[in-house]
């Protein structure tokens, strides 16, 4: 566990040069709130923004040819797999965590009430959402490199604008149906906090067979 968390270690001193550039994507998806009067779309487009960072780490080991560095360190090939999981899945959570609390205080400042129901039901979306993004986003990047492999990038965007579509044709009172069909937000949550477990499961599994199989 050490030396995963060294390895995420290693990724956030990657991403610094590029901090001010983050802290942008989280600025973006509060205008698409405000437009739009609505927490699910803004934190939607939040967690869409935020993954399509997940390339950097991979854009600067290539750039500054860093591969053979990696490869003399005394960490497993797994370990440096699952530590850039969890480097991603740090940055996706203080994404997440910021958006649940900027985005309510700009509707609230716009008249737009947030009840409980929209608070979970956003969270829930997000956390789905980023996870369907990322699981692919990165074995694409151990498979093909950060300039093939910015094919993956575009995944968000296509799930964003596949949500988005999808939120603007179910009336509300059907939304709220849809997701409280099991009669309780603890359920909702366990149940996509339980299915993005199994999804970055698998997901690592390729990642670390991808890598394993690789010269560095």
């Amino acid at each position: 566990m050490n030396n995963i968390w060294k390895s995420a270690k290693l990724d956030f001193s990657l991403v610094k040069p590029y901090v001010k550039t983050i802290c942008f994507t989280m600025i973006l998806p509060l205008a698409f709130a405000a437009i739009n009067r609505s927490l699910l779309t803004g934190i939607s487009f939040a967690m869409c923004f935020i993954a399509m960072t997940t390339g950097y780490t991979f854009s600067i080991t290539e750039k500054n040819s860093m591969e053979r560095l990696y490869g003399i360190l005394p960490i497993r090939k797994s370990d440096m797999v699952m530590g850039r999981y969890l480097y991603m899945m740090i940055m996706g959570f203080i994404a997440l965590i910021v958006s649940l609390i900027a985005h309510p205080m700009i509707l609230t400042l716009l008249g737009e009430t947030v009840g409980v129901f929209d608070f979970i039901n956003a969270a829930a979306v997000g956390i789905f959402l980023f996870a369907l993004y990322t699981v692919f986003q990165l074995p694409g990047y151990y498979k093909l490199g950060s300039i093939k492999g910015r094919v993956f990038m575009y995944i968000p965007v296509a799930g964003f604008l596949v949500t988005l579509l999808l939120i603007t044709k179910i009336p509300v009172g059907e939304s709220k149906l849809l997701f409280t069909v099991i009669h309780s937000p603890v359920l909702l949550m366990l149940f996509v906090v339980i299915f993005a477990a199994a999804m970055y499961a698998a997901s690592i599994l390729v990642s670390i067979k991808i890598l394993k199989n690789k010269e560095m």
